[in-house]
């Protein structure tokens, strides 16, 4: 019998253990992916929308898009929303699931980094036993992260081996695998949706906190689990 494979595409919003007062939360968006469904169609279709709008074999890194930095920061606001488009309608079309849990760094601000660390664990540990009828249905588990930040990495290893019995880790590089910029995006998606107030580069982007929410947010939260 074929084994049965699930992919965790891992990005994370925030620098681990820094206080940020305009982005007080941390982020860990986990893209889940049945490797039994064939995805590489929406794939190619959003290799050809990359293409069309002269991006070719470019990664797609959604918050300096939307705040037009590093390499957008010449690019005109057509193009990098025409980009973000295409990235947010696969991750809308893609037959993927995620969970993405967060803390409140603001109130972690007076701990210890262990403390620190300790309430991130157990937040991702939390949404995983939610879920772990989900996740033990697979007969491997593997997670793909480009260990951008190695005390997450660390982390993961910790709680995914902790809970599973059969769980692979593979560090990869962003630009190899559409679905970790689709975690990037979620990320970036589930970070604004928590705001009160956008920021200026947002508003140019999403024109209001309710034109986000309901044409961007409600399409992409229904794959959260």
């Amino acid at each position: 019998m074929k084994e049965k494979l699930l992919s965790v595409f891992v990005d994370e919003s925030g620098d681990f253990g820094e206080y940020n007062a305009l982005s007080p939360n941390y982020y860990v968006a986990m893209v889940l992916h049945n490797q039994e469904i064939d995805i590489s169609k929406n794939i190619e279709a959003l290799e050809r929308k990359i293409r069309e709008w002269g991006y070719p074999k470019h990664t797609i890194h959604t918050g300096p898009l939307i705040r037009r930095e590093s390499v957008y920061k010449n690019d005109l606001r057509e193009n990098r929303k025409a980009l973000f488009n295409a990235l947010y309608h696969f991750t809308r079309m893609v037959d993927i699931k995620y969970i993405c849990p967060f803390i409140n760094q603001g109130e972690c601000i007076n701990q210890s980094k262990i403390a620190y660390t300790e309430n991130l664990t157990k937040k991702i540990a939390n949404q995983l036993r939610i879920n772990y009828g989900y996740f033990s249905a697979f007969d491997k588990i593997i997670v793909y992260y480009d260990y951008g930040q190695i005390e997450l990495a660390q982390l993961l290893v910790s709680v995914f081996n902790t809970m599973f019995a059969n769980v692979e880790f593979r560090k990869i590089e962003t630009n190899q695998y559409r679905l970790s910029q689709a975690a990037d995006l979620i990320c970036t998606v589930e970070a604004i949706a928590q705001k009160n107030i956008l920021t200026k580069s947002e508003i140019e982007f999403f024109h209001s906190k309710n034109d986000f929410k309901k044409n961007i947010y409600k399409n992409i939260v229904k794959k959260k689990m």
